[in-house]
């Protein structure tokens, strides 16, 4: 079954500088989104509950302003998911969006791992 796009869009309390080493590292991921990630060259491993890694690859990125990261099950679609920095130009206020794709029927279900995501990083940076 095709897995189809979705975006969310969270605000946050913190500097880009600080959010993007969340998105970008390792060291910042393993805080907030996985048990454990390594990373060789651009190939991220993703592990949760000492279960087997899983592979996702940087396949884009700008600093401090996105990430885009393609699974291994996803390689040879146009499947990712993105995490992106956006300030708004008046207000000055930071919000992280969200790209990614699900199946179909699985919206709510990945919106709400992506707002416990989310939950979790704001707790990392102090910006709960």
């Amino acid at each position: 079954m095709a897995k189809h796009k979705v975006h969310y869009e969270f605000p946050m309390h913190c500097l880009s500088e600080i959010l993007y080493e969340y998105l970008a590292t390792a060291e910042g991921l393993s805080e907030w989104f996985a048990d454990d990630v390594l990373e060789k060259g651009d190939d991220f491993f993703f592990s949760w509950g000492g279960g087997p890694a899983e592979k996702a690859t940087l396949i884009r990125y700008k600093p401090e302003g996105f990430v885009r990261y393609r699974w291994e099950e996803d390689e040879g679609t146009k499947n990712f998911f993105e995490m992106t920095i956006t300030i708004d130009d008046i207000t000055e206020d930071l919000a992280l969006n969200i790209t990614d794709f699900c199946e179909e029927g699985d919206e709510e279900e990945n919106a709400m791992y992506w707002e416990n995501l989310i939950e979790n990083l704001r707790i990392k940076l102090g910006a709960a």
